[in-house]
């Protein structure tokens, strides 16, 4: 901070609906002050205790309150998001359910993610989810997929990620 940068605290991570037909969907949870990041650590813990699925922590959706979720602000996850996984099914009613609990429980603190990296159902998912951000008056956040700066290092985040997952190179 004293050379001018504001560090961004939050965690990419996975929600489930307590649904074993529906795979867990993306959420990006943004610290917005020291409530908010209290609030976020707790409920990365009681995932990691908690929610652990084949060694991936997820959050349950029902851990989401109005009380822990202060100081937060989300990002959708995108198309892999429950929001963009209902948008690219045409499930579009489900979609705007979806998207009405999120504002609720992210008050003025809730934006749809696009991210364009070229993946399959990317320029789906963004003209249904602009369509359904001018209809609801949500706004929208462009992001990018970064794990790496620059292509020199591409090597050393394919050994972490291999670390991670338990494989070799």
């Amino acid at each position: 901070q004293a050379a001018g940068i504001k560090p961004l605290v939050g965690v990419d991570l996975w929600i489930n609906d307590n649904d074993p037909q529906l795979p867990p969907t993306r959420l990006l949870l943004l610290c917005q002050n020291l409530v908010g990041y209290r609030n976020l650590t707790q409920l990365i813990s009681r995932a990691y205790l908690e929610g652990q699925a084949s060694g991936k922590p997820i959050l349950n959706r029902d851990w989401l309150t109005p009380h822990n979720t202060t100081g937060l602000i989300a990002l959708s996850g995108g198309r892999e998001g429950d929001v963009g996984q209902a948008l690219l099914a045409n499930r579009r009613e489900q979609a705007l359910n979806y998207l009405e609990n999120w504002l609720n429980l992210f008050p003025n603190r809730y934006y749809l993610e696009l991210i364009r990296t070229g993946r399959e159902g990317e320029d789906d998912y963004i003209h249904l989810a602009v369509a359904i951000a001018l209809e609801r008056g949500v706004p929208v956040v462009a992001t990018n997929d970064v794990r790496f700066l620059q292509r020199e290092d591409f090597e050393v985040h394919e050994a972490r990620v291999c670390i991670h997952e338990g494989r070799i190179i």
